[in-house]
């Protein structure tokens, strides 16, 4: 089975153990996802069935967008509800302040991530050695946090949505805007993805895959045979001969193609659209 579409993952199991199930209802063995979510996470997970798996680096499939609620006061090294250790209430700040703070995170941003990630620190992941007790640094990463907005304030519970760059750690987000209001802790107690770039949750349904590609399409002018065997194409056959990625249109299947100084090169030969 081809089967490219997006699911929705409930919160309180791993990515893995969902495509598990995913994978026995479609009858599949072949099967992964794009994007991995926390167990604590819910939302948009894009999964990819038998040679559909090939095509994630190929999606337009950021920015991403998160919707989270930050608890003000509650402690956890995990920087969200699965290792609370204390909670103190802080004073009620008013909704400007709020809102302040949350625009304030717009642009490039500098930060830590989370221990409880799945950064590698010589060759371990962080959340194992976290887990273990080991004392470790990480190193701050950068993203660019494109547009956020306050979605409620019900103290101590901040609502937020964030639309961001990848690989952005949305607990971090929580801990710098508790920061920023001079509060000493803050741990999200729900984080849902939205979307992944033009990807959102519509029941499940086929992908339409010339409309997810981020990338244009070319067009070959030169024998079909060629590009339906696989053969070399010829520069002089396509209409966009400039550097760069490029996918071309073989009816039931497509081809993706890499220019590079005047050669074509095939990244992926041949692809079933169903």
């Amino acid at each position: 089975m081809n089967r490219l579409f997006v699911a929705y993952k409930p919160t309180g199991i791993s990515s893995n153990f969902f495509l598990t199930r995913l994978k026995r209802k479609y009858n599949t063995k072949k099967a992964g996802f794009s994007g991995t979510l926390d167990p604590f996470a819910k939302g948009v997970l894009l999964i990819g069935m038998g040679s559909h798996t090939k095509l994630f680096r190929f999606l337009n499939k950021t920015p991403k967008t998160y919707r989270a609620t930050l608890w003000l006061g509650a402690k956890s090294d995990s920087l969200d509800t699965e290792l609370i250790e204390e909670v103190k209430t802080p004073k009620e700040l008013s909704y400007d302040e709020v809102l302040n703070v949350i625009k304030s995170l717009e642009g490039e941003l500098e930060y830590e991530p989370p221990i409880f990630s799945a950064k590698q620190v010589n060759g371990q992941r962080a959340y194992d050695l976290a887990r273990a007790g080991v004392e470790f640094t990480l190193n701050k990463i950068n993203s660019t946090i494109i547009e956020t907005k306050l979605i409620s304030y019900c103290h101590p519970f901040i609502t937020f949505e964030a639309t961001v760059s990848e690989g952005t750690y949305i607990r971090s987000l929580g801990r710098i805007i508790a920061e920023r209001l001079g509060i000493d802790y803050g741990s999200l107690s729900a984080l849902e993805r939205l979307c992944e770039g033009q990807f959102k949750y519509d029941d499940e349904k086929q992908l339409d895959i010339k409309k997810s590609l981020n990338m244009p399409q070319n067009i070959y002018t030169g024998d079909s045979d060629n590009l339906k065997y696989g053969r070399v194409l010829a520069l002089k056959d396509l209409n966009i001969q400039e550097d760069g990625y490029y996918w071309l249109d073989n009816d039931d299947t497509i081809a993706i193609i890499n220019i590079v100084d005047a050669e074509v090169k095939y990244e992926l030969g041949r692809i079933d659209i169903c």
